[in-house]
């Protein structure tokens, strides 16, 4: 499925505490120059004035009329309803607000919301790390093909979604792929998110190092100094990664056994996935004790795909062939059960742009 080529033009908008930034989308670019305006959170009518605002200057802009207006927006919500409840970044937005008909009433067309995670995964799998990861397949001569899809974002906080066959998985309360609310294996008394975000790579830091919590340094800085380009208490920066990708790899473990996909990671925190990366794929390729002894973690394997010689024996498989019984015919088999690790291939804010857009024409078009 690709829009690379289509000729529509929707109208996005990346929301997020601060400031609104809109844009119209046709094919797979961007094609106004984005407006940004400060989001007004404090003051409901003032905040609804400037998303109309905003998407009218888009619009103004755009070489052709939007078929539709598709966005993430924080939740809760109830996103086919197209309905805001109450947001701790937005705080007034209390009690529920009918954002989507507000704007389908102004702009006369349909508007669709979603949540950033679920709409990075769309992205991901219509253009981006799905399509990448099965184009090395069939690069490789293997006959293995990817239908589904977990995308992962790693930053403020630890957001999720989930592709099935070219579909968005919404599930039935609009809650569907909230892997920030997996139990924290790290901590089983707080959930997943408390050691997968940004305040976990400071604060763990900060107990590496014996510095109070509102000092640590920002996890850029703290990933400079794990690589040694900056002066730190290293050896704290380095277990900041490792632990949040332990507890990560722990989670996605969990996520696999139910989706049975790919996973693409995305987020702010993605840049030091050379810290982090090795013990999320090693987390999920461990172990369970049980009383008859040790079993795998996963009924499959996971491969890091940005590592080499993980991605040629991912790609390679354990291709043979077996005769059928009764006849010397020879059929394909691949044994290997497996999954592949990897980052973004268009970008966290990319690809929940091209999912927005994505998502508002595969609705259209299924309604007909």
């Amino acid at each position: 499925m690709s829009f690379a080529k289509d000729p529509r033009v929707v109208l996005t908008l990346d929301a997020g505490g601060t400031k609104f930034a809109f844009s119209a989308v046709r094919g797979d670019r961007e094609v106004v120059e984005p407006v940004t305006l400060p989001s007004n959170a404090h003051d409901l009518p003032l905040c609804l004035e400037t998303i109309v605002e905003g998407f009218t200057k888009v619009k103004e802009k755009a070489p052709a009329p939007p078929v539709a207006i598709s966005f993430a927006f924080p939740g809760p919500a109830d996103y086919p309803n197209g309905i805001i409840g109450d947001l701790g970044n937005l705080p007034a937005f209390k009690g529920g607000v009918a954002l989507g008909p507000l704007l389908e009433d102004r702009f006369a067309v349909p508007v669709f919301l979603n949540n950033d995670g679920d709409l990075f995964a769309f992205g991901e799998a219509i253009a981006g790390f799905l399509p990448w990861v099965n184009g090395l397949l069939a690069d490789g001569g293997s006959p293995k093909r990817f239908r589904n899809l977990f995308g992962a974002t790693f930053g403020t906080g630890f957001g999720g979604g989930i592709v099935h066959d070219g579909r968005l998985w919404m599930g039935d309360n609009s809650a569907g792929g909230e892997i920030w609310l997996l139990r924290n294996k790290l901590d089983p008394k707080s959930n997943i998110e408390e050691s997968v975000s940004i305040r976990a790579i400071r604060r763990v830091y900060a107990q590496k190092a014996g510095i109070a919590a509102e000092t640590a340094p920002e996890p850029k800085d703290i990933f400079a100094i794990g690589r040694g380009e900056k002066p730190g208490h290293r050896e704290g920066a380095i277990e900041a990664f490792r632990c949040m990708g332990e507890a990560a790899g722990d989670a996605l473990a969990s996520a696999i056994t139910l989706v049975d996909g790919l996973v693409v990671v995305g987020g702010g925190l993605t840049g030091a996935a050379d810290l982090f990366l090795p013990a999320l794929v090693a987390e999920m390729r461990s172990t369970f004790e049980t009383p008859s002894g040790p079993i795998l973690r996963l009924d499959l394997r996971a491969f890091n795909l940005e590592d080499a010689s993980e991605r040629e024996a991912f790609v390679k498989g354990a291709a043979r062939e077996v005769v059928v019984p009764g006849s010397g015919r020879k059929v394909a088999y691949d044994p290997l059960k497996r999954i592949g690790v990897g980052l973004s291939r268009l970008g966290t804010s990319r690809a929940v742009a091209l999912g927005a857009y994505a998502f508002a024409l595969t609705e259209l078009d299924r309604r007909g």
